[in-house]
């Protein structure tokens, strides 16, 4: 996969190629702290 994103630094720039890193690598982060959220209802 990090092969795929490396092609696209001549086409796209770097700015945007770390934009696109950064938002991959905080999709989980926030999808634990959703799934975190929904369980508070639950603990009361």
């Amino acid at each position: 996969m990090l092969e795929a994103w490396v092609t696209w630094v001549p086409d796209v720039g770097f700015p945007i190629l770390v934009t696109f890193y950064l938002l991959h690598r905080i999709e989980n982060k926030l999808e634990e702290l959703n799934d975190t959220i929904k369980t508070i209802p639950q603990l009361h």
